[in-house]
């Protein structure tokens, strides 16, 4: 398969342009007939290249899964669905990979296996669900499980952005605010002693403080650029992440915050996965997966293998000390009652609900920390320019 990226007119004149999947030029160009297009000027490249460009999003995932829930329920089959879903795409690049896939399928290969040609474009968890759900023979439901799957993972994403906003804002401020201090404010009063030699302590420090900030800033630039980078970096080395990851989890405060809301995610995806008739080993690893954390991969490798073995899911989870032992307990009275994927869905929910708390509390522990911060930085440059502007009161009032 080609990608071709192009620049054509349409019968009334208006220039469009788009990327568009064919096996071969002669087959783009009879595309673009087909659409009412002229190609003025058109690129062409591996299909691969251009896959591994654009990312679905979870609010993407979740229109498109629930459209194609709604077509597969309504009784359209499943070109047809992906044709209209095709149609119905706004963005170029997204259109021509659901093109690509329409047309794969088109040809008699199964949906699973189209979608995987995109592996880089589709999430491994939605191929997996997929596949489970042409195997059952129940794709329509499974597409809906996966629309409220991404629907709450695009809810918590919506949640943690909006919790963000207000500390951001903060943040941003209370570095306005020390420049300004420092830069503007600071030299004023630094001015009105004619000795510096009898400033106070702290007054000299602020004093080189500013001085600092006002003819070497490139120098804090310089360190925010490499330690930005450096940190970008060491996430990347395998044993940075595995400890960083489990500060994450074990850390204080913040520690059980987050493992609550990869409790909810955890709970939600094994749930979907296991419901969809999926082997519980790979519903193990699948939904560790999802987490994206390290530390927690490392612990599951030890609950698959005890798994393998005939050892009960609950015993397994609990050795690994990730999870609170509510969770835990449910897990064991699902086992024990036979319904362990309604039980997890029950959980999931609940868990969900959890998470939205703690990326409230989080937030609520950032926020007093930055106005602490503040309220610091204000003091000491109070406490430095006191005794300048105190004596220069005194000079008014001597004359």
């Amino acid at each position: 398969m080609k990608s071709f990226s192009y620049t054509a007119q349409d019968a009334k004149g208006n220039t469009k342009k788009g990327v568009l999947v064919a096996e071969s030029e002669q087959a783009f160009l009879a595309r673009m007939k087909e659409m009412g297009l002229y190609a003025k000027d058109y690129k062409e490249s591996d299909s691969d290249n251009s896959k591994s460009m654009y990312k679905f999003n979870s609010k993407e995932l979740y229109f498109n899964c629930r459209q194609l829930s709604a077509m597969l329920t309504s009784g359209l089959t499943l070109v047809k669905a992906l044709d209209i879903l095709c149609k119905e795409q706004e963005k170029e690049k997204a259109k021509a990979i659901w093109q690509d896939v329409y047309e794969n399928v088109q040809k008699g290969e199964s949906f699973s296996d189209s979608l995987l040609k995109h592996k880089g474009s589709f999430p491994d968890f939605l191929i997996s669900m997929v596949n489970a759900g042409e195997s059952s023979g129940s794709l329509d439901v499974i597409m809906q499980r996966m629309a409220n799957h991404y629907a709450n993972e695009n809810k918590l994403k919506n949640t943690i952005k909006s919790a963000m906003t207000y500390p951001m804002i903060l943040a941003i401020l209370c570095v306005v605010i020390v420049i300004f201090l420092f830069t503007f404010i600071m030299p004023t009063f630094i001015d009105m002693y004619d000795d510096p030699s009898t400033m106070p302590f702290l007054t000299k420090v602020l004093a080189n403080i500013s001085d600092f900030l006002r003819t070497k800033w490139y120098i804090l630039v310089i360190i925010a650029v490499g330690g930005f980078f450096g940190i970008s970096y060491a996430l990347k080395v395998p044993s940075f992440r595995l400890k960083f990851d489990r500060l994450m989890l074990k850390g204080p405060g913040f520690g059980p915050l987050i493992t609550k809301i990869y409790t909810g995610r955890f709970s939600r995806t094994l749930s979907s996965l296991y419901s969809s008739g999926i082997p519980m080993v790979e519903c193990l690893q699948r939904s560790s997966a999802v987490l994206g954390n390290m530390y927690i991969d490392e612990c599951f490798e030890d609950v698959i293998s005890e798994v393998k073995q005939g050892e009960a899911l609950s015993a397994a989870i609990t050795r690994t000390g990730i999870f609170e032992p509510m969770f835990c307990s449910i897990i064991f009275v699902g086992e024990e009652a036979g319904a362990l994927d309604s039980i997890l869905e029950s959980s999931s929910e609940y868990y969900e609900e959890e998470s939205d708390s703690a990326v409230q509390r989080l937030v609520g522990m950032i926020e007093p920390i930055m106005l602490i911060f503040m309220g610091v930085v204000i003091g000491l440059v109070v406490c430095g320019i006191y005794p300048a502007l105190y004596g220069s009161m005194e000079s008014v009032e001597s004359e």
